[in-house]
């Protein structure tokens, strides 16, 4: 059976239509997808991400633990500070992608759907291994997640705090009070719009805040968003899907990463992707807009003159541009920006150029 987010009986109440994602259900769309994906790059919508994970790490080596098995050096990230990355294994592949937050003396990473134990599972064993007195602790099933995003964002939330939001660095994170409940906000999102995230520890608070946010997000035309705009809202900005984008083992350089990469510190899988790096022949993730009608989806190929050159990581039609957009991994002889390819759609070769990413610009919403 699968698990309810303690939102569940609110977003029927607001219409959703459900769906199950890595375990959970959740809402699929409240509206339309497009109407929420352009209400977010317009106005402000609200999501329950309930769906992502909560793990505390713990003890006087947590610091430690982090820089030992992410790409980052966690000692650069001060109290207040949040860090986007990735959780290697021993070959470079990637386990999970990552943002961990620094708060008071601890860390908390916020691993994605259905990983909350893979992840803590790995720590442990690597804290074990290496002797560090640091522990991951899983308490994703003790906590709401909820994002505000879109350019309205700020003006909606600041009604519910004294805090002043715009002091609230990007990747900024901190305790504080919310709608008159404690939480713990972050300057972060998934839709490359102006947001930000809170992770709230009860269950009848979040459905307070929740609501209060609809109402205080009213005159700015909020509405609830469901997982089918938020999906579309990611791959506009070139933000990765773990489940898509990792599938078969990728790295961090295959997957367009490199430049999260901290290689001034020793971490678990760094040596691979040396060796990777150095021989180069590695397919890359690859943005790819579609010329002509067609919709390209997880798992199709992409040819060059008949030739198999790869394969559709994420793809849909983009709300934005009325035009179908793909990520896909290519191999590295065929990447050029304004090269050409065909993404093979229901046995029609559709034409889609290489762009450099992101699909829609930071100022579209100005611009339509």
């Amino acid at each position: 059976m699968a698990l309810k987010s303690p939102l569940n009986n609110i977003h029927k109440k607001l219409g959703a239509k459900f769906t199950e994602f890595a375990g959970f259900e959740m809402p699929l769309q409240f509206i339309s997808i497009k109407d929420e994906h352009l209400t977010v790059r317009k106005k402000v919508g609200i999501f329950d991400v309930s769906h992502m994970g909560n793990v505390w790490i713990k003890g006087k080596d947590g610091e430690k633990l982090l820089t030992l098995t992410t790409m980052e050096d966690a000692s650069r990230v001060s109290v207040g500070k949040s860090q986007y990355t990735t959780i290697l294994r021993e070959n470079g592949t990637i386990i999970d992608d990552t943002i961990f937050m620094h708060i008071d003396e601890k860390f908390m990473l916020i691993p994605n759907a259905g990983r909350s134990k893979t992840v803590t599972d790995w720590l442990n064993k690597q804290a074990k291994k290496h002797n560090l007195d640091a522990r991951a602790e899983n308490v994703s099933s003790k906590y709401v997640i909820l994002a505000v995003q879109g350019p309205k964002s700020r003006e909606t939330l600041q009604k519910l705090t004294k805090e002043d939001l715009s002091k609230i660095g990007f990747f900024a994170c901190k305790k504080t009070k919310f709608a008159g409940f404690d939480v713990i906000i972050s300057f972060t999102g998934y839709t490359g719009e102006l947001g930000y995230e809170f992770q709230i520890d009860n269950f009848e608070d979040a459905k307070k805040i929740f609501n209060k946010i609809l109402e205080a997000g009213e005159e700015f035309g909020i509405k609830p968003i469901g997982l089918g705009a938020r999906d579309t809202l990611r791959m506009e900005k070139f933000f990765l899907l773990a489940g898509n984008e990792f599938e078969g083992g990728r790295t961090p350089l295959e997957a367009n990463l490199g430049f999260f990469i901290n290689w001034n510190h020793e971490f678990i899988g760094k040596d691979a992707l040396l060796k990777q790096k150095e021989k180069g022949d590695y397919e890359r993730l690859t943005a790819l807009i579609c010329e002509k009608k067609g919709i390209p989806r997880h798992g199709f190929i992409v040819e060059k003159e008949g030739k198999n050159i790869g394969v559709v990581s994420s793809g849909t039609m983009s709300p934005c541009l009325n035009k179908g957009i793909a990520m896909a991994y290519i191999k590295p002889d065929y990447i050029k920006i304004d090269n050409t390819a065909e993404i093979v759609i229901r046995n029609k070769k559709i034409k889609a150029k290489m762009i450099k990413p992101p699909f829609v610009s930071k100022d579209w919403a100005n611009n339509n």
